[in-house]
């Protein structure tokens, strides 16, 4: 009697196992991946997802400049930038527009993706506007075209460390849209600049 027992009690433990098995396992846990850092994009890139915003505040907007804003949070690579400005004129309101583009938030000052920073009366000044169909050649184009000139190897060999900027717009130095490549904090300071055709891709000019 005492074996019978024995086995019963041996039977519903394998039982019990054999349930506890069959029962379906918790999947495990995935681990997050982490997030890719932000990249820098062309400037002709962050121009065409400010422009849709440009033309909800002004239907008639044109381009009137466009510059790279240098933020420590995206590290620039090769005329590309974590965040860009483009100035937007519109004839019917005789004002300006402009606008930011941000692949991250800075501060609470500059918002990621595309906003509206201001707006102000059109002052008249050495740049012009011009259409965006005019606005064919990226900053990274650019840059690749300033960068094969002779002078420019020269002055980079020479001041490895001197930040590189860039500057979109159209005046009566050339007669197509240009970038202006300059190297330098500031335009005002900048002691080397490249020029080139934001139309063609063509080389235009060196100034020092």
């Amino acid at each position: 009697m005492m074996k019978h027992k024995a086995l019963i009690y041996i039977w519903l433990g394998i039982l019990i196992s054999l349930a506890a098995c069959s029962q379906p396992q918790p999947a495990p846990k995935q681990t997050a991946r982490p997030e890719a850092p932000p990249e820098p994009v062309d400037g002709q890139t962050a121009f065409f997802r400010m422009f849709p915003a440009a033309r909800n505040w002004a239907p008639d907007a044109q381009g009137l400049r466009l510059e790279n804003l240098r933020i420590a949070e995206v590290k620039p690579k090769d005329g590309k930038y974590g965040a860009w400005r483009a100035t937007f004129y519109s004839p019917s309101k005789n004002h300006v527009g402009v606008f930011n583009y941000s692949v991250v938030e800075v501060g609470g000052k500059i918002l990621k993706g595309v906003f509206q920073d201001h707006e102000e009366p059109y002052t008249s000044g050495l740049e012009k506007p011009w259409p965006v169909a005019a606005f064919k050649v990226g900053s990274e184009k650019a840059y690749q075209v300033a960068l094969s000139r002779k002078e420019t190897k020269a002055y980079v060999k020479k001041n490895p460390d001197r930040p590189v900027n860039f500057l979109l717009e159209q005046t009566n130095r050339h007669p197509n849209l240009a970038w202006r490549v300059y190297w330098g904090e500031r335009l005002s300071t900048s002691d080397f600049s490249v020029f080139v055709d934001a139309s063609t891709g063509d080389f235009l000019e060196i100034i020092r």
